[in-house]
């Protein structure tokens, strides 16, 4: 049985990890682009070695990733950050890859934050962008991350505008507070399940 690949992407504090809450809570396997992004930079010793060659040592001496420093890079420095994207996107390919084959379902959802960034949804069937309206999303990632206005808009501008993500994506779902999310997935649910036969 083929698998249909499903993309969920959205900008940072937009709600796709709730998104793919619900989607698990429907017995969906999700594979968390960020979360294994972070597990293969910790342990995939063919990565950590092409990150040392042209980043310079960014593990701690207990062999812990640096990752305020990894934080830093991605944030404030655009060059570095594609150096980063450019060594860890094609880990993370070859591991959802490795893990589709493990999985039986008749679709699956890959969530990344940088899923049109990295151009990877054109290896999906179907491609998902949750939208947020900018203030709101501003509003969540001070009070989730403590930081300032300014400090958000830097996080928020270190990814592709929303605008240009829209003409990308196949479906939309619209987190804004008034419109129910679990309605939204549900309806996508029923297609994908109709379309994965």
């Amino acid at each position: 049985m083929m698998t249909l690949k499903i993309g969920l992407t959205g900008g940072i504090s937009s709600g796709k990890t709730t998104v793919a809450e619900i989607f698990k809570s429907l017995n969906i396997p999700v594979y968390n682009s960020d979360e294994r992004a972070k597990w293969l930079m910790q342990f995939d010793s063919e990565l950590k070695s092409r990150l040392i060659a042209e980043l310079g040592n960014i593990y701690l001496d207990n062999g812990n990733l640096n990752k305020p420093l990894l934080r830093q890079f991605v944030f404030s420095d655009p060059e570095k950050r594609k150096l980063i994207n450019s060594l860890v996107h094609p880990a993370v390919n070859k591991d959802f890859v490795e893990w589709l084959k493990a999985i039986d379902s008749k679709y699956a959802i890959k969530e990344s934050a940088l899923l049109f960034e990295t151009e990877n949804y054109k290896a999906m069937d179907f491609n998902i962008l949750v939208f947020s309206p900018l203030q709101l999303r501003i509003r969540r990632l001070i009070l989730r991350d403590s930081i300032s206005q300014g400090q958000a808009m830097s996080k928020i501008k270190a990814q592709r505008p929303e605008m240009a993500k829209i003409p990308l994506a196949d479906f939309i779902i619209v987190n804004d507070e008034f419109t129910p999310i679990l309605p939204q997935v549900l309806n996508l649910h029923k297609f994908f399940l109709i379309h994965s036969i």
